[in-house]
């Protein structure tokens, strides 16, 4: 286990190195480049912010206003049932929302019922098969100034749902 944690924890530095190499190999003035990049790459830095800051606002708001928890609350009867298991709702509601909320959650599940529990499989095939929707459509479109989005918000929202279903079905057949 150690030398797999030295062998990335050089990773990063030995990709730079390799860079570095190249460029020098090939006449290349590599701080140079670096920074024509990094001068390159400020423009789309400062576009993306106002997008940034207005999904985390809204994250903000939508997770520390309690409306998650009504939302849990309405939904419980359905899901005990259907005999869905209540504890995946959290990250199947939140990954959706953030990528980084949802791995807090299933951290926070792997510490209360164990890596290799079944709450726990579930929830890893949840979280590593859905993906971001509302931060890709908030980021990436509101960076190059897409304004209709709906179709796009609702199919990302309904793959991810569809995703929890198959994981719902799937998971207990292997685990």
């Amino acid at each position: 286990m150690r030398l797999i944690k030295f062998i990335s924890s050089l990773f990063i530095p030995f990709l730079v190195l390799v860079v570095i190499i190249y460029g020098i190999c090939k006449k290349i003035n590599v701080y140079d480049s670096f920074v024509e990049g990094a001068k390159e790459g400020l423009p789309m830095v400062v576009s993306m912010f106002p997008s940034l800051l207005a999904m985390i606002l809204g994250i903000n708001i939508f997770t520390n206003s309690g409306i998650i928890d009504y939302i849990f609350m309405f939904l419980k009867p359905l899901f005990i049932l259907i005999k869905v298991p209540l504890e995946i709702l959290p990250v199947a509601v939140m990954r959706p929302l953030s990528g980084s909320f949802g791995l807090a959650l299933l951290n926070e599940m792997y510490n209360t019922y164990g890596p290799d529990s079944f709450l726990s499989n579930l929830t890893s095939v949840i979280q590593g098969s859905s993906d971001t929707t509302i931060y890709i459509i908030t980021l990436y479109f509101g960076t190059i100034g897409i304004k209709k989005i709906k179709y796009a918000l609702w199919v990302g929202l309904l793959a991810d749902l569809v995703m929890v279903i198959i994981a719902l079905i799937v998971v207990p057949l292997f685990f």
